[in-house]
């Protein structure tokens, strides 16, 4: 239960999802209220203008993800465990398993493997069901490394978590009964200050490797590098407002996950 509310209530405290709740009870109180109904209006473009807009969005995102910037070198360690969420399955009309926006972390954690950075590498996520099914995603990441040239025996596949806590749980059950000390911790970058408390909530010596960086130097120096680009970067973009909530997610996730005392 506390899986399908941790999914879904959040959704009202969205931008775009309680904008949707201001708009119903606009249109509710149009007629009969209609003072109730301008405040829920404003209230609605209120958000969406300022959610969508670079600015907020990308200063959210940086908040989150610079908070554990990669070493110049990334240290040795006994493995590499890369959390889920990198992948789509393999559902016709696709050819074979897809990457998400956040395939990035089985990428980066071949690389670190072609690396010798670890001489192992383990795979932790499941599929929730009413999100489409398919094979887990461990298994849909495994078959991407594998198709790399990463050796099937270097892959250790953790099929059963369906959030971060768990990742960490079962994980930590597979470092035990393996020897295994210290590991590199992939996620995206965004997700990195979550995961990495809960790991180390579990004993789990990790050093974060993350990857999948939504704002960069670079992007943050364009926002207002020029009078004209510093006015377009407040218009609403779509981009943006998912950036927004990702990071809005990931803060919400924190607050709840320590509610809990995962954290």
């Amino acid at each position: 239960m506390f899986l399908y509310l941790s999914k879904l209530l959040p959704l009202f405290f969205y931008p775009l999802g309680l904008a949707c709740v201001s708009l119903v009870v606009a249109l509710i109180t149009l007629w009969k209220r209609p003072r109730i109904a301008t405040i829920a209006i404003t209230l609605s473009l209120t958000l969406l203008l300022c959610c969508s807009n670079a600015w907020l969005a990308k200063s959210l995102v940086r908040s989150l993800e610079w908070q554990n910037l990669p070493p110049t070198q990334m240290p040795n360690a006994e493995a590499i465990v890369v959390l889920g969420g990198a992948t789509k399955s393999a559902f016709p009309p696709r050819p074979t398993v897809d990457l998400s926006e956040s395939g990035d972390r089985v990428i980066y954690a071949a690389q670190l493997y072609r690396q010798k950075k670890a001489p192992i590498i383990i795979l932790s996520g499941g599929r929730i069901d009413w999100r489409g099914g398919g094979s887990p995603e461990s298994a849909d990441m495994a078959n991407i490394l594998t198709s790399l040239g990463i050796p099937s025996e270097a892959i250790i596949q953790e099929p059963d978590s369906l959030n971060t806590y768990q990742n960490a749980l079962n994980v930590q059950k597979i470092l035990v009964s393996r020897g295994i000390r210290q590991v590199l911790l992939v996620t995206s970058a965004m997700h990195m200050p979550r995961s990495l408390k809960i790991f180390q909530r579990q004993g789990i010596n990790a050093i974060p490797a993350p990857t999948d960086f939504l704002v960069s130097q670079g992007e943050l120096q364009e926002i207002g590098s020029t009078p004209k680009a510093a006015i377009l970067n407040l218009l609403p973009d779509t981009d943006n407002l998912h950036q927004f909530t990702t990071a809005l997610k990931e803060y919400i996730g924190t607050f709840i996950y320590r509610l809990r005392g995962w954290l």
